[in-house]
């Protein structure tokens, strides 16, 4: 019998698991679809995403394949594969793709967006939710810095020393700073990711936020090269993979729109979740 390649969308909450890459004790994201997916398919099933998210961060629109046998339709996986997960993790939507898509080397591009409390009380409601800062930030001097880092360039300043990158090249295609109910939200777009670059490139700016370090400082440590002169790594709590892109005529779902308690859908996220904010310069 042939093998079908399914590609499937998925959300989760990060906070209880142990990232997402497989682990010989089981508890990641990926080893709990898998036991899932095993259920539907009568049969074990390996995974592939397009994105390995830490412990900790969320995803409201992750995508991965997998090889199988068995013949079911799209709602059998959809359904059957929710029926035998928890709670915290959900199938979106299941799609049968081209025998050479890929969930990872196929995509064209990958959108995070951090969502952080600058408060001097932490959360209680979002906590594991949103990253929390104590002072307020001054959004328009991390919105000016955050220009330094648009287009492609070496992010090994930004880049987490068990990184396993070939290459710390990346394009940078859309980073934007804006403040919605109370939280500050950072929405970047990149041809691919670095091990920890969004949460390293998060907590530069909240030093320029904070005012500890002036906007132009952003430019100084992407130039330098050098991990050790960026702020060190942002919590997990507040990171979501928000959306990623393939190619339009695989016609994959778009990524979800992002939203919590008390905090409402952000407008550019829902309609385009991978586009460039108007207020970008790019």
């Amino acid at each position: 019998m042939t093998a079908s390649r399914i590609a499937l969308g998925l959300s989760y909450n990060g906070r209880d698991f142990a990232g997402w890459q497989s682990q010989p004790d089981g508890n990641t994201v990926q080893d709990t679809l898998e036991r899932a997916l095993a259920v539907i398919a009568n049969a074990p099933v390996r995974v592939a995403a397009a994105g390995r998210t830490d412990a900790g961060v969320h995803a409201l629109s992750q995508v991965v394949h997998f090889d199988t046998e068995a013949e079911r339709d799209a709602q059998a996986w959809v359904r059957g594969s929710n029926a035998n997960l928890p709670a915290s993790i959900a199938v979106q939507w299941a799609r049968r793709v081209p025998a050479d898509f890929h969930a990872r080397f196929s995509a064209q591009s990958r959108s995070y967006r951090y969502v952080l409390h600058d408060h001097p009380v932490r959360p209680s409601i979002h906590d594991g939710l949103v990253g929390w800062f104590h002072q307020p930030l001054d959004v328009p001097a991390m919105q000016f810095a955050a220009q330094a880092l648009m287009g492609e360039h070496d992010f090994s300043a930004f880049r987490a020393a068990e990184c396993q990158a070939r290459t710390p090249v990346r394009v940078l295609e859309s980073l934007t700073v804006q403040r919605h109910a109370g939280h500050v939200v950072f929405g970047l777009t990149a041809n691919a990711f670095l091990h920890h670059m969004v949460r390293n490139i998060v907590g530069c700016l909240v030093y320029v936020g904070c005012g500890r370090q002036p906007p132009q400082w952003l430019a100084e440590v992407l130039a330098s090269r050098q991990r050790r002169v960026a702020a060190p790594t942002f919590s997990a709590s507040g990171l979501y993979l928000s959306a990623v892109r393939y190619d339009p005529q695989l016609q994959l779902p778009a990524g979800c729109a992002l939203t919590l308690p008390a905090l409402p859908v952000l407008p550019e996220m829902a309609e385009h979740p991978d586009s460039i904010s108007p207020q970008d310069p790019r």
